[in-house]
């Protein structure tokens, strides 16, 4: 099934990369008209809508899941967009977080209560000298939504930080992301910090952030690069080599 909702459809065409088109289309083909509505409500950052309608689908018998996938996630996707592409800016992202985190009060409980095990345990962090973390939580917020566990160090995270947190956790991918070319080196300087402790094949690396690019991740010996919230989730997967 195609994009049946009209104002979905015309959010869809913020989306102009091939590849990006073919992926976040994909979560759209099994969707139905109901949970495109939910995604776009939270696109448009309409909170209360996005509650009552994820209430109204599970209500109705639809997993918890396949709200969570074809209704959540799906539209977040078109938002990490759209904040990458500076159609939007901070405060549109900050509401439709808001409107995710109000259809996931109905989701987390059913969640929990399966008891279902995480894909994989994630260390995020922005890196030391930088400040912005909303492309981070974005990321941390798809994250989860694609079942993993996510600590999140917030800003300004100092090498010996995500090295902590690895340890402590018992985790198997650290993100770090950068927003300024000034704090770009800290990302080879936190991954230089774990190869001298010993820890840098216990560990996968990703990286992300605005200025970053595939050739600076691979130069570094990083893992995996991102340049959305949704490659995010992708790139944790087949760096762990997780179906699905």
């Amino acid at each position: 099934m195609a994009i049946i909702h009209e104002g979905l459809s015309e959010e869809f065409k913020y989306v102009t990369k091939e590849t990006e088109q073919e992926h976040i289309g994909s979560m759209f083909s099994s969707s139905d008209l109901l949970m495109q509505e939910i995604a776009f409500n939270l696109i448009k950052g309409k909170n209360i809508e996005v509650y009552d309608l994820v209430k109204k689908a599970l209500d109705e018998g639809y997993e918890a899941n396949t709200v969570l996938d074809d209704g959540l996630i799906a539209g977040m996707a078109i938002v990490g967009v759209k904040f990458r592409d500076n159609f939007i800016f901070v405060p549109e992202v900050l509401i439709s977080a808001r409107a995710m985190k109000a259809g996931m009060e109905h989701i987390d409980p059913i969640l929990s209560a399966s008891g279902a095990e995480p894909v994989g345990t994630v260390i995020m962090g922005t890196v030391k000298g930088d400040l912005h973390d909303i492309g981070k939580n974005l990321c941390i917020m798809m994250l989860r939504g694609g079942g993993f566990t996510v600590h999140d160090l917030g800003v300004d995270t100092k090498p010996d930080e995500f090295i902590d947190a690895v340890l402590e956790h018992e985790a198997t991918v650290v993100g770090m992301s950068a927003l300024l070319t000034t704090t770009m080196p800290n990302m080879g300087v936190t991954i230089e910090a774990f190869e001298d402790a010993g820890l840098r094949e216990e560990v996968k690396i990703m990286v992300g952030g605005a200025p970053v690019t595939k050739n600076f991740a691979d130069e570094m010996g990083a893992d995996g690069y991102g340049s959305n919230a949704v490659e995010c989730v992708q790139i944790a997967k087949e760096i762990l080599a997780v179906k699905g």
